[in-house]
């Protein structure tokens, strides 16, 4: 096996940026999820909805919330303030984030594999697996320790003002969000990380077996 070279953490890192990116953009739009907790939640009796027009609210916010949508939000049949709909351009713009940060890291990781491939050098796959694993573990962690103080944290970090504090009065939407269902969405999001860097780790042993033993005396052979 080669070396550890520094360029390695570098590779790592931007890798965890595209893992982290897949992770959130598959979440954001695995919609099935938010429909199981709908009945898992109870969340008809708590937002006094029927589940076919939590539905058509949700699936407006979540149209609205793509990079790929023009015009305003406009919910189906609920009322939205000034702060309300203010809170939800700030998501927008942060998942819109998330879109640019996953196309630009996965253009440049493509690029990486296949120079990589040409190389024979996969040692990468095992550093980047490690690296994009320590975050989603620290922060699995802290989730089941207190998800209430992370949510809290998680909010005041991404948003500097307090318009994503909802009064159900004037942002009835609040009543079909409850905590619980963002639970669920950042345990998603790290399962997703987990198995891309699970995936990283197969890849690199199958790599390495697969090499060591039909081209062990190939010149400039590197795992």
């Amino acid at each position: 096996m080669k070396r550890f070279k520094f360029t390695d953490i570098f590779i790592g890192i931007l890798f965890t940026l595209l893992f982290i990116s897949v992770a959130v953009i598959i979440t954001i739009n695995f919609r099935p999820l938010y429909y199981m907790d709908i009945n898992y939640l109870n969340i008809e009796a708590s937002s006094g909805m029927e589940k076919a027009e939590i539905i058509k609210n949700y699936d407006a916010l979540i149209d609205y919330c793509s990079p790929f949508f023009t015009g305003n939000l406009s919910f189906p049949s609920l009322e939205a303030s000034v702060s309300g709909l203010q809170h939800f351009a700030e998501v927008k713009n942060i998942f819109t984030g998330f879109y640019l940060v996953g196309a630009l890291t996965l253009i440049l990781g493509v690029a990486i594999i296949i120079r990589k491939a040409r190389n024979r050098d996969f040692y990468y796959l095992l550093v980047s697996a490690i690296t994009a694993i320590v975050l989603p573990v620290l922060l699995g962690i802290y989730i089941a320790v207190d998800f209430d103080r992370a949510f809290l944290l998680f909010h005041q970090l991404c948003f500097k003002n307090d318009y994503w504090i909802f009064d159900p009065v004037t942002d009835p939407v609040i009543l079909m969000l409850p905590e619980a269902f963002f639970m669920h969405c950042a345990i998603l999001i790290i399962s997703i990380v987990l198995l891309l860097c699970t995936a990283f780790v197969g890849i690199f042993f199958w790599k390495k077996s697969h090499f060591s033993i039909k081209n062990r005396k190939s010149r400039g052979l590197r795992l």
